[in-house]
């Protein structure tokens, strides 16, 4: 009778990820481990939800591209990609050459044995489906996709909780779909936490009354704004954060912004990938800044995923230069009624004779002739409305930071050397909640045994201290997950650690 080989023997060499976790005294946490759903599988509980015509749709969604950018670009000559502008989608990203780890994200005994290998503890798993889930414009399928995925993921993954636990993807094209499918996921599947979609694209009113979707495809792909619900929203999503609240879930988020403004290229996939995770995730953070939610749910925890942290160190600090410039009481230097006009017409009466050629100081009250634009006219602008800063509640530097720091968790992919923007707390003030995610499963990463190696030599190459390796590897991704519910981790590997690790410290 012939014997199923184990992994190792397809395992050509040792994993160096693997000597670097047995000399730490503290756990490893990998936030986004990327998994491939078993379609043949899926489909049968799609079908269980939405009946054999939803597979149908599922397939042909599948077909097309139901995700970001759709695969359109292929059916079309490279004449009708120029005329449409239709922005080149991924391709070639799953790691194939590697068979054992494309094998490993397929299979979840296997994925629950290599990541020990691999020097992981524990995986947060973001399957493929998942991820793309919440963006389908079809709202009847969305529902059943998501339905079925999350049930698909949750039946899959139970026998290997102690070392793993898919996300529970969530719609939100209007704030109820999101709290129905969030309570759902949470109690009746026991998932634990939550991918919701960064933004969803709304049709601009004007232009979609103007050139319908069937007679105008090129046009409906420019005419649409894109909602990150905190800022100008449509819809009220209070509800929907005051669910995740009260669940103690918390949010993640893996949305692209590949398709957006220069991120368009017809022909280079490269060109429209690099920073576009970032460029999705920096919108909603600041949406959820400024519109004030991070004010009003403090418990609210959002993990941004896959644009690295510098974006946030970045964005931190523009936070913060922008309000000492431009708060309510700031605002005033550059208020038009405060010009003073004696000493301009007795500044251009001494160093302007080139300007006014001899002539009186033509102003007319719009100062210096008009030239800084209606814009800055006091008269068009509300007196109630001159500080930008008011929803989130802005009143000094140190409130920047409570509505920023806790809040918001940015992921750091292993061969990130940027990740050490976050915690220069000289630069910054402050130390951001940086957290380690491999992207196990994508071309990203060609071997999953080398992530964590990858990683560890910042510290080596002096950009990381030990202690931002623990806090990169373990203690931000720990205070994320059980920060809010110290149950997160009850029963796995990492239950009972963070004792362990404050008594050896």
């Amino acid at each position: 009778m012939s014997r199923t080989p184990s992994y190792r023997e397809f395992q050509k060499k040792p994993s160096p990820s693997l000597a670097i976790r047995e000399r730490l005294d503290h756990k490893v946490i990998d936030t986004d481990v990327h998994t491939i759903e078993y379609t043949p599988l899926l489909e049968e509980y799609i079908a269980d939800v939405g009946g054999a015509g939803a597979v149908d749709q599922f397939r042909a969604a599948i077909a097309r591209g139901f995700g970001y950018l759709g695969n359109a670009w292929y059916d079309q000559s490279w004449e009708e990609r120029r005329n449409k502008r239709s922005t080149r989608p991924p391709w070639w990203a799953l790691p194939t050459r590697n068979t054992l780890d494309l094998g490993t994200v397929t299979l979840p005994e296997l994925l629950s044995e290599r990541l020990q290998e691999a020097g992981i503890d524990f995986g947060v798993l973001y399957p493929n489906v998942a991820t793309f889930a919440p963006h389908i414009g079809n709202p009847e399928l969305r529902r059943v996709v998501v339905r079925a995925v999350n049930r698909f993921n949750a039946d899959l993954f139970r026998d290997y909780s102690d070392r793993v636990t898919p996300v529970a993807a969530i719609p939100l094209h209007d704030p109820q779909e999101g709290v129905e499918e969030l309570e759902y996921a949470i109690k009746e599947l026991g998932l634990k936490a939550a991918l919701i979609p960064g933004y969803v694209n709304r049709p601009i009113k004007a232009l979609a009354d103007k050139y319908p979707r069937d007679q105008h495809p090129e046009v409906a792909q420019n005419g649409y704004w894109v909602d990150t619900y905190g800022l100008d929203s449509e819809h009220d999503y209070d509800p929907f954060w005051a669910k995740a609240v009260e669940l103690k879930v918390v949010l993640t988020t893996h949305s692209a912004g590949m398709g957006w403004t220069a991120r368009r290229s017809i022909s280079n996939y490269m060109y429209n990938h690099i920073g576009h995770f970032a460029d999705a995730s920096h919108a909603l953070a600041k949406a959820l800044f400024f519109g004030g939610v991070t004010r009003r749910f403090p418990d609210l925890r959002v993990g941004l995923l896959e644009g690295g942290a510098a974006w946030g160190a970045n964005l931190y600090a523009d936070l913060v230069g922008h309000w000492e410039k431009r708060n309510g009481h700031a605002i005033q230097n550059y208020n038009p009624a405060n010009v003073d006009r004696e000493l301009l017409a007795k500044l251009f009466e001494r160093y302007g004779a080139k300007l006014t050629k001899g002539k009186p100081l033509q102003d007319g009250g719009n100062l210096i002739g008009g030239a800084l634009g209606r814009a800055n006219n006091l008269r068009d602008q509300d007196p109630n409305a001159l500080d930008d800063f008011i929803a989130a509640g802005i009143e000094r530097v140190e409130d920047i930071a409570a509505r920023f720091v806790p809040n918001f968790y940015f992921g750091a992919e292993a061969d990130d050397p940027t990740v050490a923007f976050a915690f220069n707390e000289k630069a910054l003030g402050t130390r951001l909640n940086a957290f380690w995610a491999s992207d196990s499963g994508h071309w990203d990463v060609p071997d999953l045994t080398q992530a964590l190696f990858d990683t560890y030599r910042l510290v080596e190459n002096g950009a990381l201290s030990e202690q931002d390796f623990r806090d990169l590897v373990y203690t931000n991704p720990h205070n994320f997950y059980a920060g809010k519910n110290p149950d997160f981790f009850k029963g796995t590997v990492i239950d009972g650690s963070v004792a362990a690790v404050k008594k050896a410290a």
